[in-house]
This record gives structure tokens, C-alpha cells and sequence, in this order.
């Protein structure tokens, strides 16, 4: 007997079992195609018995007869129009079906013509949900010109305005509705009332008499004045309970489950986005020979519609190419190094990352400096005049915008001198200016947490500085309005001042020096970090300020256009490559660093930091957190056993230890499905 050189077999000449490789599609095709091949041609073990490598008797002859059948009924409910069959083979194919269906009874016509309406009413609300997909025909013209890897930051942009419009509906739902619905229903809130002491004691901060026009201004650019006390901020929610006439809602535990529920539904959909993108990632993780041929066979972009992107196209797989010619060749000049060779290259790496950490400390300084001096001054109430009052507003903003332009230029500068190979020198450049960008943020808190804690000579009867800060979580959120605003602010400006100017200087300038300048690069990594630094912010400040995703909302929504206007008229695509499957996956992860960053803050202030007295729902409280104790505790006696039972350190030890048994499954399995497919 033949051994067949594809399949497996024992000594009896049947496949041999393998569970996992009963499991690959490549594997099930092969054995379909071998059944098939045998059947045409006369080989020798054309008639040897199709059995399932499990010995199931999965590939039988009658298993077979049935899948094929399956396959043919499964044929004859499609729609005829989606048969790829000439027109004449579709009109006999109609005419066989009606035929077909007059010898049926009744009943079976009834039920075939009612499983074919109830598809058809699928296929509508497939085809009209994807109809109402924000900006459908905006994001199809981006991919017909520029293709899937600059598509896939406007998809980003995307999913960042719906989710914060889901978290703003939690806020808006939970927080802001009951307060809305009892002014105009027969209720009535439960303030928490000022018991006389000082820390309760929270001054309006409305402008009274005679205002001039830009104090306005000044206010709905910082959050002060007029817009302080409203729905924006955290001072405003200062309410107990709501009483309805058969229910009391419990505000302060609502306030807290939200902030609790948006953190994790970001989490959770972040991480479900993801998947898809670490499974192309993993797929694509291929040696180098695979790499080569998927770029050459497979690495065309049948998207692209204009021949402006057919050329962009062009360069970047020559590019791709390029680079990893390049890489073979650094790898090989890294394996034929002497050791002389490799101790310059760790000292000059130590240097540069010494004189990178320098440089990084050094800025991290700069904004703890400004941001003392910018609260040193709102607190003096120092005014010169309108632009000097908002210099000092924004000057935390403005030394975070100035260090996250120039670090990244200083990290491509440095990284040149590192040897890295060309792809591992783009991903430690995009990490360390997410290092910066999202620690810059922290360096923020931090400096105002040390001014809310620090009661200097005097001592801390509230908890907290309350001289200075009657309702620090407000003036957090303050700092956090002003980030998101200035953010946008600075994007509009570099548009319309910068990238435009470019362009024109290009396109009517013909001195040298334009011409080497070039058009504006779209870089996708920088784009990127932009808007998971201003997701970052929403996170943190939709705590200290409820109506924060909303504005966020409306500022992905305007830099959506602002970008697409820039992407077609002022830049070009980037020269550096950038894949749809990996920068979707590396999108997602610096989410998820962000959303980590995000959630330390939100904790420190609830667990942490003594809440203020004078405003907020959890005046009545030390810490916000102990409202959940609270209300715990006056729960029937079954469900707070429950519920200590869930929060105790046995159920948690219990809870992790099956945790990474999965774990360790999930990993043992998806190394032996790797090894198969090797």
C-alpha cells in the first residue's frame, strides 16, 4: 500500500488521529480534495474507505453524503441572485424552485416562504444598521483614496465618539436625569446642608456687577465663574438622596457605580475590540520568507481607487521591502559583531537612554513648576489683562503641548545612533512618547494633589487644604476642561497655521528649500497618541466633571473633518508603512495603557484623598468610597452576606487560583495548536 506523502496514516492504511488536526481548516480542505482527486483519476488507493482521523467516522462515504447534501440545501436557500451562476443558469434555477415548491403540501410552502421572508427582513436590518454607521460615506471615500491603513485611524476616531457617548448617557442617566426629572415631579432632594464648621463652607464664584465681555470668555475657557457651579462639575451634584413618592435614590452611590461601570465598560470593549487585532498580529508573526511572499502575493491593496494612492501604494511595499532587506542586513552585522563592538554599542545606548531619561525628568519638572505657579497665581486672583489671565490659566497645558512636540523629535533624532533595526527603532520611539504623553498627565495630578494635601503651618482639620481649595475635585476638573479644550485648540491651529501654510509654500514656492521641506507626512503614531492623550484626559476628568464625554464627543466629532480636510488637501500619506491589522492592534493598546493611567487617579481620589466638605455628593462622608459600606450595610442580612462573602480574601484566593488554571489551559492549548500548524 501506498503511504500517501500529505495525510498521516497508520499501518492498516487509514489516517492516523489527531484531534487538533481534524480542527484546521487547510487540513479538512486537503482531505476533500484528496476524496476528490481519487474519485477522478484511477490511483491505486482510489478505493480505500474515507474514515475521520479520530476514527469517528467523520470522512466516511455516508458522513460524506450527508455533508454534501447539507452543502446542496444550503445552495438552494440562498437567493438566486447571490448564486454566482450566468443569468439564464438563474432564471432555470427560479423555474426549478417554483416547480419545485408546487409539489410541496401547504405547510412546507408556508414554511419555505416564511423562512425566506424572515431573511430577507435580516438582510434589511443588516443592510440598514450599517447605513447608520457614523460617517459610512466618509470613511469608504478615505479607503477608496488612501487605502485601510489610514482608514483605520479614522475607525479609531470612531469608536472613541461612540464610547464616550455611551459613558455619557451612564453619566447623563444616573447623575443627571434624577436631578433634572425631581424639579419637575413630585419629589424632593435631600442636600447635604453646611453644618456650620469652615470646611463646608463653598463660596459661589459667579462674577457680580458690572462684567466685561471677555471675562466671559476667560470663564468658558477655564471652567471658572459662571460655569463653575452648574452641571459641568462635580461641586454642582451636591445632593444625599432624591425622594420620590415610592422610592429614594441614593445620588452619592449612583455618582460612584457610574464612574465604576464606565471604567470597566471601556475596559471590556477596548479588550473585545483588540482580539481581532492580536490574532492578525499573531497570524502575522511570520519568519521571514513568509514575510517576503506575503507582501509580494498578498500585499496589494484592492481598496484603493485613485491613482494617487495606487502610487502611494506602490512606494510603501517598496518601502516594506526595503526594510526588511535592511533588517536581514542588520542582523547579520549584529551576529558578526566583536565584543569590542558590542561594548561601544551598550554605551552609547546607556548614554543616549541616560540622556533621555534627563531630558524626560526635566520636563516632567517643568510642568510640576508651572502648575505650581499657575494655582500660585489663581490664588493670588492676579490679574493683568485678558491674554496675560489666560496665559496663566493654560500654562500647565501649554508646557505639556510644548514637551510632547519637542520629545518625539528629540527621539528620532537619538534613536538614529542606537542601531536598532529599522522596525524595533519605530515602536521604542512610539514608546517612549506614550511614556510621555501619558505621564505627563500623572506629573499633573501630582502636582496638584501635593498643593490640595499640603496644609503647610496650619493644620488639616478637613482633610485637605481647604483655604485654598473649598472643592478641589471641581478644580481638578478644571484642569482637566482646560487640557481638552486646549487640546483642540492646538489641533485647529496646527491645520490652519501650519500644515495649510506648508502646503501652499510647496505647491507656488520653487526655492530649494521648500521643495526639501515636502508636503506634511499623515503619520498614523502620532495622529494616534493625539487622540488616546485626549481619551486619557476624558477619563480621568469625567470624575471631576460628568459632562466631560459629551465635550469630547463634539471634539472627536469637529477633528474627524478637520482631519479629513487636512488628509485630502494639505498632507500625504507617510513614507513608513502603517498595516491596518497591526496599527489596530497597537491603537487598542495604548488605549488600554491609557485606560490603566486613567484608572489610578480615579481610585487614589476615591480610596485615598479626604473628599471635600463643602460640595459633592459625599459631603457626609471621609472618603468617597465608604458610601458603599454604607449602603451595604442596610441591606436585607442575605444579600450583605452574599456580599461579604464575594469581597473576602477566601473567595478571592479561590477566584485567581481558577483563574490561572484557565489561564494555563488557554496557553498550553494555543501552544499546541501552534506547534500543529508548524
Amino acid at each position: 500500500m501506498e503511504i500517501d506523502s500529505v495525510f498521516f496514516t497508520d499501518h492498516s492504511g487509514r489516517i492516523a488521529s489527531n484531534i487538533l488536526l481534524d480542527q484546521l481548516p487547510s487540513y479538512q480542505s486537503l482531505l476533500y480534495q484528496r476524496r476528490s482527486s481519487g474519485n477522478g483519476s484511477k490511483r491505486k488507493n482510489s478505493s480505500r474507505p474515507r474514515l475521520s482521523s479520530s476514527g469517528s467516522g467523520k470522512w466516511a462515504p455516508g458522513t460524506i453524503s450527508r455533508q454534501e447534501e447539507k452543502q446542496k440545501t444550503l445552495m438552494e436557500q440562498r437567493p438566486i441572485r447571490e448564486l454566482p451562476k450566468t443569468m439564464n443558469e438563474k432564471r432555470q434555477e427560479k423555474a426549478q424552485r417554483l416547480k419545485k415548491n408546487e409539489d410541496l403540501d401547504s405547510w412546507r410552502q408556508w414554511s419555505q416562504n416564511s423562512r425566506r421572508h424572515l431573511r430577507r427582513l435580516w438582510e434589511d436590518y443588516r443592510e440598514l444598521r450599517r447605513s447608520l454607521h457614523l460617517w459610512r460615506g466618509d470613511i469608504h471615500q478615505i479607503e477608496g483614496r488612501f487605502g485601510t491603513g489610514i482608514l483605520s485611524y479614522f475607525s479609531f476616531l470612531r469608536f472613541l465618539v461612540m464610547l464616550n457617548l455611551v459613558i455619557f448617557l451612564l453619566i447623563f442617566g444616573f447623575v443627571m436625569v434624577p436631578l433634572i426629572v425631581v424639579r419637575s415631579a413630585s419629589g424632593n432632594i435631600t442636600y447635604n446642608q453646611s453644618d456650620g464648621s469652615i470646611c463646608s463652607n463653598y463660596p459661589s464664584s459667579a462674577r457680580r456687577g458690572l462684567v466685561i465681555f471677555h471675562q466671559y470668555i476667560t470663564d468658558l475657557l477655564s471652567g471658572e465663574g459662571f460655569l463653575e457651579q452648574t452641571y459641568l462639575f462635580y461641586g454642582f451634584y451636591k445632593a444625599q438622596k432624591i425622594s420620590f413618592p415610592h422610592v429614594t435614590y441614593n445620588l452619592a452611590l449612583a455618582y460612584l457605580l457610574v464612574t465604576i461601570a464606565y471604567l470597566i465598560l471601556s475596559l471590556l470593549w477596548i479588550v473585545k475590540r483588540s482580539a481581532t487585532g492580536f490574532k492578525r498580529s499573531l497570524v502575522q508573526d511570520e519568519d521571514r520568507f513568509q514575510s517576503f511572499c506575503n507582501k509580494i502575493f498578498t500585499g496589494w491593496d484592492f481598496c484603493i481607487a485613485t491613482e494617487t494612492a495606487f502610487k502611494q501604494k506602490k512606494s510603501c511595499l517598496l518601502y516594506e521591502l526595503r526594510t526588511d532587506l535592511e533588517e536581514e542586513r542588520i542582523k547579520q552585522k549584529i551576529q558578526g559583531r566583536t565584543r569590542k563592538e558590542k561594548l561601544r554599542i551598550f554605551s552609547i545606548r546607556f548614554l543616549l537612554n541616560f540622556f533621555a531619561v534627563g531630558f524626560l525628568a526635566a520636563c516632567f519638572y517643568s510642568i510640576y513648576l508651572a502648575t505650581i505657579f499657575s494655582q500660585t497665581a489663581g490664588r493670588k486672583n492676579i490679574k493683568v489683562n485678558f491674554f496675560v489671565d489666560l496665559i496663566y490659566e493654560y500654562l500647565p497645558s501649554i508646557v505639556i503641548t510644548v514637551a510632547n512636540f519637542v520629545t518625539p523629535l528629540l527621539f528620532s533624532f537619538i534613536v538614529k545612533f542606537e542601531d536598532y533595526t529599522p522596525a524595533f527603532e519605530i515602536r521604542f520611539t512610539l514608546m517612549r512618547c506614550v511614556f510621555m504623553r501619558l505621564t505627563s498627565i500623572g506629573v499633573l495630578l501630582f502636582s496638584l494633589w501635593s498643593q490640595i494635601t499640603d496644609c503647610g503651618e496650619n493644620s488639616c482639620e478637613c482633610g485637605y487644604n481647604y483655604k485654598l481649595y473649598s472643592c478641589w475635585e471641581t478644580r481638578v476638573g478644571q484642569e482637566m476642561y482646560k487640557l481638552t479644550i486646549f487640546d483642540f485648540i492646538i489641533i485647529v491651529a496646527v491645520t490652519l497655521f501650519v500644515e495649510f501654510p506648508r502646503k501652499l509654500m510647496v505647491n507656488y514656492c520653487r526655492c530649494g528649500l521648500a521643495k526639501w521641506w515636502g508636503q506634511q507626512e499623515f503619520s498614523i503614531p502620532d495622529n494616534v497618541l493625539q487622540i488616546v492623550y485626549g481619551q486619557t484626559i476624558c477619563w480621568i476628568g469625567a470624575y471631576y466633571c460628568p459632562m466631560l464625554p459629551a465635550i469630547c464627543i463634539i471634539k472627536y466629532f469637529f477633528i474627524f473633518y478637520i482631519k479629513k480636510v487636512s488628509l485630502i488637501h494639505n498632507c500625504r500619506p507617510a513614507t513608513r508603512p502603517f498595516r491596518a491589522s497591526r496599527s489596530t492592534f497597537f491603537f487598542f493598546v495604548v488605549l488600554l495603557i491609557g485606560l490603566s493611567l486613567a484608572c489610578v487617579p480615579v481610585i487614589v481620589s476615591v480610596a485615598q484623598i479626604h473628599c471635600s466638605q463643602g460640595c459633592g455628593p459625599f459631603v457626609n462622608y471621609t472618603i468617597s468610597w465608604e458610601v458603599v459600606p454604607d449602603t451595604v450595610s442596610k441591606l436585607p442580612d442575605g444579600v450583605r452576606n452574599l456580599l461579604y462573602a464575594l469581597s473576602s480574601e477566601a473567595f478571592a484566593v479561590t477566584f485567581f487560583v481558577l483563574t490561572c488554571l484557565a489561564m494555563f489551559y488557554v496557553i498550553a492549548l494555543a501552544g499546541a495548536h501552534k506547534r500543529v500548524i508548524k
